[in-house]
């Protein structure tokens, strides 16, 4: 308990730090005005789908390098956060040239024609010069929870937001930049903390390695369908949510809004998953890694049943704090007890999720998301539609789509194909062989 605690809690401010510092930037931008407000969701969902869909930089770079620590190869370890870096900033210039050329033509797509969307191409242009050390902060965080230091990754990160969060009133209204100060606050906070993970490689061999970076996206690639997939069952949610009725899409926004926070929680056990699970079979310790797997597993339970039991309780009085809205309010409960009934269950499938991101089990994850969406959350959530079942059917989806992901992990945990030991999966290349 003490190991899993000392990986698990400096990762959940981590996690949370920029949701807290997106609310933030929202606060202060929102009393610009509407449109600045509006244009700001726009400009930060395209950025965040950049960041999210690209996550493998630092899951990806966990498992591999949790592997290479385990084997008493630190010093591999770390060159492979060296070759994540390197990506980091390759892909991450190629991400700033493609989303300068079609800045206008996307925030035109989501917000339509007009002020709304010219003051989001503004500030999405400013904010996309940041996403190098966006993608940096991500292998950075990745290879040191490989070699289980998960406090640099937390001092890196709330120094980044601090001064982006310090920063902001000062460029939007004493400098007078108004929503493109929020921007540049952004990025100087993301230069900050790139700054500092780059840092944390001084003293190590930097020279680039082509192979092992493609190694990498090999890795990536798996999951970026994986998270590609989750992002479509999110959006189709939405989508049915806003043509069931306005007061169904707000109450919708609500619940999830609430979800999400909630997997920030989960996730930090997770990472501690993915660290520790990596670094048993990079020993050879298979024994371990199952050992590691049931313990997580439970305490991902207690955790779920906790945060099930508090917000059954909070149910009739957390919603009136987002919301004013009679008719929201009416169709909360319509979600709301779904979300409570689906935290144990979320609890175990992070934990194992995490397990099997630790094992690099990454194949297999991402077939398991592809039935678990098919299967579960896309048929009932269009059905929800076209039958009129509203945020009850929504919810539904989500539920089976959860318990569908719930059985593929445990029978995949139960069997012998994930717990592969060594200090690399006996399928990868020579390359990933012969890293030192």
């Amino acid at each position: 308990m003490r190991e899993i605690s000392r990986l698990a809690l400096p990762a959940l401010p981590v996690l949370a730090a920029e949701p807290l510092y997106l609310l933030v930037d929202t606060a202060i931008v929102g009393h610009l005005g509407g449109t600045e407000l509006g244009a700001l969701g726009v400009g930060a969902i395209v950025l965040a789908q950049l960041s999210t869909q690209l996550t493998f930089l630092s899951y990806g770079t966990t498992a591999r390098a949790a592997r290479l620590y385990g084997a008493g190869r630190r010093d591999d370890a770390v060159a492979e956060g060296v070759q994540a870096t390197w990506l980091a900033l390759a892909v991450g210039l190629v991400l700033v040239g493609v989303g300068q050329a079609l800045a206008g033509p996307i925030t035109s797509a989501l917000a339509g024609p007009g002020a709304l969307a010219d003051a989001a191409e503004g500030w999405l242009r400013i904010a996309l010069l940041g996403v190098p050390m966006i993608l940096v902060t991500l292998a950075g965080n990745g290879w040191l929870r490989g070699v289980q230091d998960t406090g640099r990754p937390l001092r890196y990160v709330l120094a980044g937001n601090a001064v982006s969060a310090g920063l902001c009133p000062v460029l939007v209204y004493g400098a007078g930049w108004g929503l493109p100060g929020s921007a540049v606050a952004n990025v100087v906070g993301q230069f900050v903390a790139g700054a500092l993970f780059l840092r944390a490689l001084a003293g190590v061999a930097l020279r680039p390695r082509l192979g092992v970076m493609r190694e990498q996206l090999v890795l990536g690639r798996d999951l970026v369908l994986r998270s590609l997939v989750f992002q479509v069952c999110f959006v189709s949610a939405a989508a049915v949510a806003a043509r069931t009725s306005v007061a169904a899409a707000g109450a919708h926004q609500v619940v999830l809004q609430l979800w999400t926070f909630l997997t920030l929680m989960l996730d930090s056990l997770a990472i501690a998953a993915q660290s520790m699970v990596g670094a048993a079979l990079g020993a050879g310790d298979d024994r371990r890694a199952r050992a590691l797997a049931r313990t997580l597993r439970r305490y991902g339970l207690v955790l779920g049943l906790g945060l099930g039991v508090v917000f059954a309780a909070l149910a009739g009085v957390l919603p009136a704090v987002f919301t004013a809205d009679a008719a929201v309010l009416a169709e909360i409960p319509h979600a709301w007890w779904f979300f409570v009934a689906l935290q144990p269950i979320g609890g175990v499938v992070f934990a194992l999720d995490g397990v099997l991101l630790g094992a690099g089990d990454a194949k297999f994850l991402r077939t398991a998301m592809v039935l678990s969406a098919i299967v579960g959350f896309l048929p009932l959530v269009w059905l929800s539609l076209v039958f009129g079942w509203g945020l009850a059917g929504i919810w539904a989806g989500l539920s089976l789509f959860l318990v569908v992901r719930l059985a593929t992990l445990l029978v995949r945990v139960r069997s012998d194909r994930w717990a592969v030991v060594g200090a690399v999966r006996p399928h990868a290349t020579v390359t990933e062989r012969t890293l030192s």
